[in-house]
C-alpha cells in the first residue's frame, strides 16, 4: 500500500532510561542514612526503565489473572494463574528485597533503602507489588508469636521467589497476605463474624467468609476471627504441614477497576486451620502493625505514581509541538508541568521521611511517635492526591493519553486504590484524630519536626501557626477531620521542602499550597514560580 503521510511530530517511546534517575529520591536516600544502597536503586532504575520489563508490566495487565476452582475431573484446586511475566516481575522484586528482607538486615536505612527500591520498581507494574507489600508488613506482626517467626521469618525474609502450592517450611521463600474484609463490615472488622474454634491441639479451626483477600496464591495469609476470647488475629498456610490443602477456597476473583493484574478473591473457610498470633481478643492491635506498614506503601507507591506520571507528562511536552513551539516552552504548559512536579516531590519527601523513621522507631521514641501521626496524615493525602495528579497527568498527553499505549490510562486506574486500601480518606482522618488524642507525644514530636524548619519562610511560619490555632479548637474535629489533616499534611510537605528540597519547589510550594494563592485544578501556580527550574529537575538521563 503507498504511503499517504509522514508521519511527524509523535513523541518517542521514553525507555532504556534509569527511573532512578530522580534527585528528590536520592537525595533522600542520602539524607535517611541508606546512600549505601544508591548504586542498587540505580540498577533497579535502568531495569525499570528498560524495554523488555516496561512489555512485562503490558502484558500482566492485558492478561490478568485467571481463577482454576476444580481441575479436569471435579477436584478442587483453587488454583490462580498468572501470566508468566507476572513471576519474572515478582522475582525481580524479592531477589532485590522489596519484600521482607530489611526486617533481618542489621544495616543502618535498611527499611529506606527497601522504600526507594520499592518506589522505582512499582513505576513499572503496581499490581505485583500488593502481595511484595504483605509480605514485607507480616513480619512485625507475626513477632507478636515468636514461635511463629522463628519458623516463617526467615523464609519470609528470604531472597527467592518460590511459587507453588507446596508446605511452606519445605520451600526456598515464601509471600504472605492478609484476610481482613467480610461483606457486612468492610473498614468496621469488629463485625466480622468468621468463627475461630480451638481444635485441641493449639490450632484453631476457621469457618467463614472473605469479602476481600489479597494475593490469594500467597503461601500464608494473616486473618482475623472471632475466636473465644474475641476477634484474634491467626496464621493460615495454604498447604498445612502434612502436604494436605488447607480448606480455603476461592469463590471467585474481584473484576477490579485497576490493579488488573493482581488477583483479589473472595474465599471461604471451611474448617480451614490456623494458629494463633499474639493473645485471643488482641487481634487487631496485633494485626494492627501490618496495616502500618502497609500504608506506608501505600504513600510510597502514590509518589511512584506521581513521578511517572510527571515524568511522561514532562517527556510528552519537550518532543511535541503545538502552535508552532513545543509545549514544554509555552507557559500554560509549564504552569501545569511545574505544578505536577511539585506535588510529586513533596509527596517522594515526605514518604521517605516516613521510611526513615521507621528505621530509627525501634530505638527512638521521637521518632516512633511522630511516624504514629505523621503515616496516618500522610496516608490520607499523597492517596488523595494521586488521582487527580494522574488525571492531570494524562490530559498533558491529549487523545494519546487517554489510550492504552501510551501507559497512562493504567496509571489513572491504578491512582484512586492506594487511597482505599488500608483505611479510605475517613478511616485515615479519623486515625489521625485517635492519634493525636491518645498520644500526645505524636503531636509533640510532629511540631518537633515542623519547628526546625522555623524563621526560613514566613508563609510556612503562617501555616504552622494556623495549624496550631485548629488543634486548639476541639469543637466538631470529626465533622472538621479531612480539613485538619489536610492542613497538617500540608505543613508537613512544606517544612521538609524548605529544609531539604529545591528552592524553587519549596517556593513554589510554599505560594501555592501554603500562602492561599493557588486555584483548584493544577496550572494555577502563582507569578513568580521558577517554573523552567523546576522543570529541569523532571527528566531522567538516558
Amino acid at each position: 500500500m503507498p504511503a499517504t503521510h509522514d508521519v511527524t511530530n509523535q513523541v518517542p517511546e521514553l525507555s532504556g532510561h534509569d527511573v532512578a534517575d530522580d534527585p528528590t529520591l536520592l537525595e533522600a536516600l542520602q539524607r535517611e542514612g541508606a546512600g549505601w544502597a544508591a548504586e542498587e536503586v540505580h540498577e533497579l532504575g535502568r531495569l525499570t526503565g528498560s524495554p523488555h520489563v516496561q512489555e512485562w508490566g503490558r502484558l500482566v495487565n492485558e492478561n490478568p489473572p485467571v481463577l482454576r476452582t476444580h481441575d479436569r475431573v471435579g477436584h478442587r484446586i483453587d488454583e490462580v494463574e498468572f501470566h508468566p511475566h507476572w513471576h519474572d516481575l515478582m522475582d525481580v522484586a524479592v531477589s532485590r528485597g522489596l519484600h521482607a528482607a530489611p526486617w533481618r538486615d542489621s544495616r543502618p536505612g535498611a527499611h529506606v533503602a527497601r522504600a526507594a527500591k520499592f518506589y522505582v520498581w512499582s513505576q513499572n507494574e503496581a499490581g505485583h507489588t500488593c502481595p511484595i507489600s504483605m509480605t514485607y508488613s507480616a513480619v512485625p506482626t507475626l513477632r507478636h508469636s515468636p514461635e511463629l517467626a522463628d519458623v516463617y521469618e526467615p523464609l519470609l525474609a528470604a531472597r527467592e521467589y518460590d511459587f507453588g502450592l507446596r508446605v511452606p517450611t519445605g520451600k526456598r521463600g515464601l509471600i504472605a497476605g492478609m484476610s481482613m474484609t467480610e461483606k457486612q463490615g468492610g473498614s468496621d472488622v469488629r463485625a466480622n463474624t468468621t468463627s475461630a474454634t480451638p481444635t485441641g491441639d493449639g490450632t484453631y479451626a476457621l469457618t467463614g467468609h472473605k469479602w476481600f483477600t489479597s494475593a490469594p496464591m500467597s503461601d500464608v495469609f494473616l486473618t482475623l476471627a472471632q475466636a473465644p476470647g474475641g476477634l484474634s488475629c491467626f496464621l493460615l498456610p495454604r498447604v498445612l504441614p502434612d502436604g494436605s490443602r488447607n480448606p480455603i477456597h476461592l469463590q471467585r476473583l474481584k473484576d477490579k477497576l485497576g490493579n488488573r493484574s493482581n488477583a483479589s478473591a473472595e474465599i471461604e473457610y471451611d474448617g480451614a486451620i490456623g494458629w494463633l498470633v499474639g493473645e485471643e481478643g488482641r487481634g487487631v492491635r496485633t494485626i494492627i502493625e501490618m496495616v502500618s506498614n502497609t500504608r506506608l506503601d501505600c504513600a510510597v507507591g502514590g509518589a511512584a505514581g506521581m513521578r511517572y506520571g510527571t515524568v511522561r507528562a514532562a517527556h510528552h511536552a519537550r518532543n511535541r509541538q503545538a502552535f508552532g513551539k513545543l509545549l514544554a516552552d509555552q507557559s500554560a504548559m509549564a504552569n501545569v508541568l511545574a505544578d505536577l512536579a511539585v506535588e510529586s516531590e513533596a509527596a517522594t519527601l515526605v514518604a521517605m521521611r516516613l521510611a526513615g523513621a521507621g528505621d530509627r522507631a525501634a530505638t527512638d521514641e521521637q521518632e516512633a511517635a511522630f511516624r504514629r501521626l505523621a503515616l496516618a496524615v500522610t496516608k490520607y493525602w499523597v492517596c488523595k492526591r494521586a488521582p487527580a495528579h494522574a488525571a492531570e497527568a494524562l490530559e498533558c498527553l491529549g487523545g494519546n493519553g487517554y489510550v492504552e499505549e501510551s501507559g497512562m490510562p493504567r496509571l489513572f486506574r491504578e491512582s484512586p486504590l492506594s487511597s482505599i486500601w488500608e483505611g479510605s480518606g475517613n478511616v485515615a482522618a479519623l486515625d489521625t484524630l485517635r492519634a493525636m488524642a491518645k498520644q500526645p507525644d505524636s503531636v509533640d514530636a510532629l511540631f518537633a519536626e515542623l519547628d526546625a524548619a522555623s524563621g526560613v519562610d514566613g508563609r510556612l511560619d503562617e501555616a504552622i501557626a494556623g495549624v496550631r490555632k485548629e488543634l486548639a479548637d476541639t469543637s466538631d474535629v470529626e465533622y472538621r477531620a479531612r480539613r485538619l489533616v489536610e492542613r497538617i499534611a500540608l505543613v508537613l510537605q512544606g517544612s521538609l521542602l524548605v529544609r531539604h528540597g529545591d528552592e524553587a519547589v519549596a517556593d513554589a510550594f510554599c505560594a501555592s499550597r501554603l500562602a492561599g494563592d493557588w486555584g483548584v485544578a493544577f496550572g494555577t501556580l502563582p507569578k513568580g514560580v521558577d517554573t523552567r527550574r523546576i522543570l529541569n529537575r523532571i527528566t531522567p538521563a538516558g
